[in-house]
């Protein structure tokens, strides 16, 4: 099975692909499936004593099915994003539970310790997974990641997976989507041109604004000026991200956290999508035959449209940002997943 996505003709080219189910469609979403996906909130203490809410959904109507998906957003995501609900509501329609796992400070509060998340986190992934897999109880997990989350999970999966595979027998395949497997090829793109303007300034302004709160609660952890008139991502990086969790520098961090090498190990079965006109993930840089991977276990569909995350159908729905505008998308992905199940 492979997946190649065709654009609605309303949609042509990576930009608007990528902004319309962001902008455009994310108040109906919520609106829609707020009111017909209930969700459930677990607060868990991690052991450095800070905390991480899971969100659950559970099928609207009871199933014999025991499927657990989880799912682990992008940057700055939670489970409001509108690729969150778009999961959520097809695997609850298939009588499948979805959790979303925030990333700290993610959930709407902020977090306790002076740190906060990144895209090669593979202790805190490590950590929700066990979560989850303790409080579903479920003998089958299914994982997938989107943009940031996507690296991190494909990260956990390399570093981790292969040494302690025998240790997650529910765990059954896992996906990324829309990916920057390698941290320093999207760092540059993002900030360059409409990039940055689009979206490197879009997201720094929610991390700005999360830093200096940061900062309020440990004053002196960082130069909060210099992070305040910070212009890129890259610059971002290197003055918080990387010095609140142990890098030495912003090049240290996307070398150390990049999926990229890592993805050889994974010994799950495992599918990677990015679209090749992703604005600001360089498709050259995840094709894993242009860069010479050989991955036993890894799937990759690379479609020519799509945007980052923005797989949206040519229905008229999604015209007017119904909740179905993302469901080819999530159907694939999640066809593709259980279809790894072994048979019984």
């Amino acid at each position: 099975m492979s997946f190649e996505h065709k654009a609605p003709f309303w949609l042509p080219g990576g930009h608007l692909q990528t902004i319309y189910p962001v902008f455009l469609s994310r108040l109906h979403q919520q609106e829609v499936s707020a009111h017909h996906l209930p969700v459930r909130r677990i607060r868990k203490d991690t052991p450095d004593g800070d905390f991480i809410d899971f969100d659950w959904f559970e099928p609207l109507q009871s199933s014999s099915q025991d499927v657990t998906v989880v799912l682990f957003h992008g940057l700055e995501g939670s489970s409001e994003s509108v690729y969150a609900r778009a999961y959520a509501a097809e695997a609850t329609a298939r009588g499948y539970r979805l959790v979303v796992p925030h990333f700290r400070g993610c959930s709407g509060e902020l977090n306790r310790m002076p740190r906060a998340y990144h895209s090669g986190d593979v202790d805190e992934i490590d950590w929700m997974m066990r979560v989850v897999a303790n409080e579903s109880r479920s003998q089958r997990l299914y994982a997938i990641g989107v943009s940031l989350g996507g690296n991190a999970l494909m990260a956990w999966a390399g570093r981790r997976m292969s040494q302690t595979s025998s240790q997650w027998p529910q765990l059954i395949s896992l996906a990324a989507v829309s990916a920057p497997l390698d941290l320093a090829a999207a760092g540059r793109a993002i900030d360059l041109g409409l990039n940055r303007v689009l979206y490197a300034d879009h997201f720094l302004k929610t991390m700005r604004a999360k830093a200096q709160t940061k900062w309020q609660q440990f004053p002196g952890l960082f130069d909060l000026q210099a992070i305040l008139q910070a212009k890129t991502l890259r610059v971002f990086d290197d003055l918080f991200t990387a010095r609140l969790h142990g890098f030495k520098n912003v090049d240290d961090y996307y070398e150390r956290a990049s999926a990229l090498p890592w993805l050889a190990s994974i010994s799950k079965p495992a599918l990677i999508l990015n679209s090749r006109n992703d604005p600001f993930i360089p498709w050259q840089s995840v094709e894993l035959s242009s860069v010479g991977r050989v991955c036993s276990h890894v799937i990759q569909w690379l479609p020519k449209q799509g945007g980052h995350m923005g797989f949206v159908s040519a229905s008229p729905g999604a015209f007017l940002g119904l909740p179905g505008s993302l469901r080819p998308i999530t159907v694939m992905v999640l066809n593709w997943l259980t279809e790894q199940a072994p048979v019984v």
